[in-house]
């Protein structure tokens, strides 16, 4: 896999849902984007700006699955958002269908994946999230160089 890792920062939730969009904009059928980052980083905010990239439609309420483990949005092409914190491991992510979903028309996106990353596909794009003071976030993106254009 040809790939690559960039660091990003944000200054607040609304540039990190920006570069959600451009990640977004990127994604093709089969996508794993796999998202990890300590309660409250902007795991979710991410989401709604990949959502938003991927022609999810504004009036679709995006919100973390975290209780019912796999939300589903529509757009041009399809998203299955799980949040894996209430799993408990990577069996329970095959029960939920994982690789039907990611051999399926849409890309799936997994918060918390870390705790189910035995299941994740060898090029899954990674997000990582973290505190760096105040609304700052510093967001290191690992992945296909395909999506090197979010850097800017």
């Amino acid at each position: 896999m040809n790939s690559g890792e960039w660091v990003i920062l944000s200054d607040s939730p609304s540039r990190t849902r920006e570069i959600g969009r451009r990640i977004g904009a990127l994604l093709t059928h089969g996508t794993c984007v796999a998202l990890v980052g300590q309660l409250g980083a902007g795991k979710t905010e991410m989401v709604k700006g990949i959502t938003s990239g991927a022609g999810v439609a504004d009036d679709v309420v995006v919100n973390s699955p975290t209780y019912v483990i796999v939300n589903e949005y529509p757009g041009r092409l399809y998203i299955h958002h799980i949040d894996a914190y209430r799993l408990g491991g990577a069996e329970e992510l095959e029960a939920v269908g994982i690789d039907e979903m990611l051999s399926g028309e849409g890309a799936v996106l997994i918060e918390w994946a870390d705790r189910v990353s035995d299941l994740l596909p060898s090029d899954c794009l990674h997000i990582s999230i973290e505190h760096a003071g105040g609304d700052e976030r510093r967001i290191r993106v690992r992945g296909p160089r395909r999506f090197a254009p979010i850097r800017g």
